[in-house]
């Protein structure tokens, strides 16, 4: 198995690394008390270790989640001047001010995460580059409340259980501690519901949405998490130097905050804090080289970043994987899918489409359509390249909003519901182009699919995991769980995607050109598996241009040309009508004599 493949480690192997890690966490901060230190080698490591929980809120919001923060510090600037204005100014103590900080750095992480609902890429930066730059403002100018560029001293240090932490080691050996307790929950973080939706919104924010991922929630969720850890790291390091001032929180941190994550490893806890370690401590060791030092400081994260695209947490662990490698645990049995065995096939309508239009300018797409998908049935949905099938589609939906018309779902009114919001009403979908989590492997893909808020789905994650390994053993793919889905030959993708829609207990198929890119006998498998489908109960909406596909499985056909229904009814009577001959070979049929 390839070395990209997402692998579980034996049982022996997951127990080294974790004593050996024990150990070496245990032992790091408890050096100064071994060895003489200097003054300034104990302010270096507080330094590394204050940025280091900043820098994992990086790595939550753009590591887990994919979205651009150029506002960093000024998180880490709430929470130090909460601490500092808190003890100095009003009298409160380290726990009461460190808290009020880590709740505003909170609050104005959501704030900055509800405008990624309109923007995104480099709109979101410009965004973030802003908010940091107006706090930066306001810190220099509003010299009543913040003492302008002077600054904030004679910070106190916190007391635990009355044991105030006046000696910079014990101090020292505190921030460690949050330190290792916050990289614990980033690391724990990807493994929850919230963190394979934070990865599914990173890999394709449009699969996400449309398999029942809440994506504004979600980015929401990351911003104000990664605004709070910034706020702990600020409050840590004001008590711990004493003093603040407005360079300490600056747009140049933010950067730095930036580079430690790019630097370490941007989707790694261990690799954020060994970026921000090294970026610290990297100037100190380069100083004999005087003047140039600078120079090489620069040249020398440069080609780290050029060369290590995974960072340097990403060399470490390719290397620990050579030295101790890690097998794949044996799959355990899970029972059948489940369809829902009260589903009959009434022949009544699961779905109602009136009056449907899309336009786009004048560009009129979609153009007034009305169709009724039975339930239990598969309905296909066919036309010439251009005949507005995808737009038709992505309409029923929710990717688009319908210019007019109604959209009618299980008896409920869908049109102006979101992706996610039918999803959640049953609504399952693929894509013509396949849209997977790339970074992720095929059970993570299908656990996303399967964890839509409303789902049935008892036992917690072990209850996703089965439900995911069902719908892959389903589609064929039960043999390739662990393995990451950009790995897989384009066929077993196109399995994965209709496992992982699957998994959400969808009342609703849609189905967007499932045989686009298939070989032959690929086909024939795509064929079978919609049988199969279809005698579970499940409704289908279908996409395709193969006709062999659309004649095997359709129980009902609606054509469209130029946006509008030209033919409905049975396949063998749709597919032989003149008007849909026209309109696929461009001119009128000719009939020879009678």
């Amino acid at each position: 198995m390839k070395a990209e493949e997402l692998k579980a480690p034996s049982a022996g192997a997951s127990q080294g690394k974790l004593i050996a890690l024990l150990v070496l966490g245990a032992l790091i901060p408890l050096l100064p008390f071994l060895i003489p230190v200097s003054q300034y080698t104990l302010n270096i490591f507080m330094n590394a270790v204050t940025y280091a929980v900043a820098v994992l809120g990086m790595v939550v919001v753009l590591g887990y989640t994919g979205q651009i923060n150029l506002a960093q510090a000024a998180f880490f600037g709430i929470g130090a001047y909460s601490v500092a204005l808190g003890t100095v100014g009003w009298g409160l103590s380290f726990w009461m001010a460190a808290g009020s900080g880590i709740v505003a750095a909170g609050l104005a992480g959501l704030v900055l995460g509800l405008t990624t609902l309109r923007l995104g890429g480099h709109y979101l930066a410009m965004i973030t580059i802003s908010f940091q730059q107006i706090f930066d403002l306001i810190l220099v100018n509003w010299v009543e409340v913040t003492h302008g560029p002077d600054g904030i001293a004679g910070i106190p240090r916190p007391s635990v259980f009355g044991f105030v932490l006046a000696d910079d080691r014990f101090y020292l050996l505190f921030c460690v501690a949050v330190l290792y307790a916050c990289i614990a929950f980033v690391w724990w973080l990807p493994s929850t519901r919230l963190g394979r939706a934070m990865r599914a919104v990173r890999e394709n924010e449009l699969a996400a949405e449309v398999v029942g991922v809440h994506t504004l929630r979600t980015k929401v969720f990351a911003f104000t998490l990664s605004a709070m850890l910034g706020g702990i790291a600020g409050a840590l390091y004001a008590a711990g130097f004493a003093y603040i001032s407005p360079d300490n929180s600056s747009f140049a941190r933010s950067i730095e905050f930036l580079t430690m994550v790019l630097l370490g490893g941007v989707q790694s806890p261990f690799g954020g804090a060994m970026g921000t370690v090294l970026l610290i401590l990297l100037p100190e060791w380069l100083r004999f080289l005087k003047q140039i030092y600078l120079a090489i400081y620069g040249l020398a994260v440069i080609l780290i970043m050029v060369f290590l695209p995974e960072g340097i947490w990403g060399l470490v662990r390719g290397g620990w994987r050579k030295l101790v490698p890690e097998r794949v645990p044996p799959r355990r049995s899970v029972p059948p899918l489940d369809f829902d065995a009260g589903r009959v096939a009434d022949g009544k309508p699961i779905m109602r489409i009136t009056g449907l239009q899309k336009h786009f300018g004048g560009l009129r797409a979609v153009d007034g359509i009305d169709l009724e998908v039975a339930r239990g049935s598969v309905h296909a949905l066919i036309g010439p390249n251009g005949s507005g099938k995808t737009t038709s589609l992505n309409v029923v939906n929710g990717i688009y909003s319908p210019t007019g018309g109604q959209i009618v779902f299980e008896g409920v009114d869908v049109t102006a519901m979101k992706p996610h919001q039918r999803a959640g009403l049953g609504m399952g979908r693929t894509f013509q182009n396949i849209r997977l989590f790339q970074s992720l492997s095929a059970l993570e893909n299908v656990m996303v699919g399967a964890q839509r808020d409303n789902n049935p789905i008892p036992g917690g994650r072990r209850g996703l995991e089965d439900r995911a390994l069902a719908a892959l053993d389903f589609v064929g793919m039960g043999e390739n769980v662990h393995m990451l889905v950009k790995n897989m030959p384009y066929g077993h993708q196109r399995m994965v995607e209709i496992a992982r829609t699957l998994a959400g207990h969808p009342s609703l198929l849609l189905l967007d050109e499932p045989g686009a890119g298939l070989n032959q006998t690929e086909k024939q498998e795509l064929v079978a598996l919609l049988l199969r489908l279809r005698g579970h109960g499940l409704t289908i909406f279908l996409i395709d241009h193969d006709m062999g596909v659309v004649e095997k499985v359709s129980d009902r056909i609606t054509v469209l040309n130029f946006g509008k229904k030209i033919a409905e009814g049975a396949p063998a009577e749709v597919l032989r009508q003149p008007d849909v001959i026209a309109a696929y070979l461009g001119e009128a049929p000719v009939h020879g004599p009678a």
